[in-house]
């Protein structure tokens, strides 16, 4: 005969056993639980001293379950948190971003005021200012250095006037259009400059290399009296340049000449103001006429006129 196809729990003793504790465990649960009500309705101060027993000893785990059961109910939170610090983050950086690029905006606008004061304050001093204006390109390399204004002899601009920068001389014009103008740059192997040096006036001569550099030689020595660190001006000598214009500083020596590095580099140079030529003879100081002469001739002839 074949063997039913569902088995009882009573043919299997695992599942006896497991029954039979239920049973037993659920009867010592009910006695437990009379006897607390019982021992809390005949004594209720023993009922409270086994109480707070039971809660020392069921603290730890208690507390346990407790932290357990906050981190899981704060996980979302904690998520939530995390999300919004990455949102803040980038909010910063990008702030941050901003912020860098107003500084770089705001030390572009002051360096730009610094050369247009200096460019008012050259203009205002300098009675031989022509007129102002910007360098608007360069040649890099070429056979002639040359750079372009973008003012022209419709403001008065024409050929053989120096041209010079806040920073130091530039160079003189060369050709005039009506609104541009082309300028033979200082570093022009062309372009012949007298120079001094400004710590004891010993003359020189400053010429082009080509190269962004230019050569200075001394006229009056036969050693070179120059080293590096001098700084040069012009000299007015020979006309043209106006006395004591920034020229160039002294980068190293070469035999008897002394390589400079002009102070108003064509490649950086914005602003700018044509000068008219100078002559010598706008320095030299006017002989003035004593004030007693006059007098004096006056009366000697009123004394002769007179019978």
């Amino acid at each position: 005969m074949a063997p039913p196809s569902s088995r009882r729990p009573g043919y299997d003793r695992k599942a006896q056993y497991g029954l039979f504790a239920t049973y037993v465990i659920a009867i010592i649960g009910a006695i437990v639980g009379l006897l607390l009500l019982i021992i809390s309705i005949a004594d209720p101060t023993g009922f409270n001293a086994l109480r707070a027993a039971g809660n020392e000893i069921t603290r730890p785990i208690a507390a346990s379950l407790r932290a357990l059961v906050v981190g899981i109910g704060n996980i979302d939170e904690e998520i939530a948190a995390y999300i919004k610090a990455g949102s803040q983050n980038a909010a910063l950086r990008r702030q941050v971003d901003a912020n860098r690029t107003k500084l770089i905006e705001a030390d572009a606008i002051r360096q730009e005021n610094i050369r247009l004061k200096s460019l008012l304050q050259l203009t205002e001093a300098d009675s031989g200012t022509v007129s102002a204006g910007h360098l608007i390109s360069s040649t890099a390399s070429s056979a002639a250095r040359v750079a372009r204004l973008d003012i022209g002899s419709l403001r008065g601009v024409q050929a053989g006037m120096p041209v010079r920068a806040p920073e130091g001389l530039v160079g003189r014009v060369l050709r005039v259009g009506p609104n541009t103008a082309d300028v033979l740059l200082l570093i022009d192997e062309g372009n012949v400059v007298p120079v001094r040096r400004i710590s004891d006036n010993i003359p020189g001569i400053s010429s082009g290399r080509g190269d962004g550099t230019v050569e200075i030689r001394a006229l009056n020595t036969e050693r070179n009296p120059f080293k590096p660190g001098d700084i040069v001006v012009t000299s007015g000598i020979g006309g043209i340049y106006r006395p004591n214009i920034p020229v160039a500083i002294v980068a190293r020596l070469d035999g008897d000449r002394a390589i400079a590095i002009p102070l108003a580099n064509p490649g950086r140079v914005e602003l700018i103001v044509v000068q008219r030529p100078f002559r010598p003879d706008e320095a030299a100081p006017r002989k003035a006429t004593p004030p007693d002469e006059a007098p004096a001739d006056n009366g000697s002839a009123e004394n002769a006129s007179a019978p």
